[in-house]
């Protein structure tokens, strides 16, 4: 069921390291995805005190049953997210389940996504630090990465950018990710899960 509550924003976060040498990696898709989410929206990110880029406007038709957004991109460290998303919690007044991280996630195919309400952090230094610092009863739209291949170190696979063979579906998969995120938003998490979660 979606939410009804129109006037409590929802939290999207994009899960990423800031810094141009970061912006290709695997780990940075949360990013992607929310620089895509921005540019549906037609705004632009500002740099807000909570050391975040945000983003605040509405996504879904005119009138009543568009919902009001505030899109994040922390700009600490992949590992320190806690902190600035918690700020933004605080600052925007959004329970724990009006949050959204969009994040790499190893232990699922690459351009595969599923949407789920809390759970582990699955070893994921931002959800790990998101979880440390709130709980776990978040939603995530896990953008599956898959697993590194042979014997490479999996932090140097999610720091590596997509292959060439990745990237011709890159696009495809940020922007199906996009939907997923506004699906969840507009038309609540069973619905969306049944048709994201591939």
């Amino acid at each position: 069921m979606p939410d009804d509550d129109v006037t409590t924003p929802w939290l999207v976060v994009g899960l990423g390291n800031p810094g141009g040498e970061y912006a290709g990696n695997r780990h940075n898709i949360g990013f992607m995805v929310a620089d895509l989410l921005a540019e549906r929206m037609g705004g632009k990110f500002k740099a807000h005190k909570a050391r975040a880029q945000v983003l605040e406007g509405r996504i879904g038709p005119p009138g009543p049953a568009n919902r009001r957004i505030v899109l994040a991109k922390p700009m600490s460290f992949m590992n320190l997210s806690g902190g600035p998303v918690t700020a933004l919690r605080d600052f925007y007044k959004v329970p724990l389940d009006r949050i959204i991280a969009v994040h790499d996630e190893l232990d699922i195919d690459y351009a595969t996504l599923r949407l789920k309400l809390g759970g582990g952090d699955n070893g994921h230094n931002g959800l790990k630090s998101m979880t440390k610092s709130m709980g776990p009863d978040y939603h995530r739209v896990r953008c599956g990465i898959g697993r590194p291949p042979g014997r490479m170190q999996v932090a140097d696979f999610v720091l590596k950018d997509f292959s060439s063979t990745e990237r011709k579906e890159l696009d495809w998969f940020v922007d199906r990710s996009a939907d997923a995120v506004e699906a969840l938003v507009l038309e609540g998490l069973e619905r969306a899960q049944s048709t994201y979660n591939s």
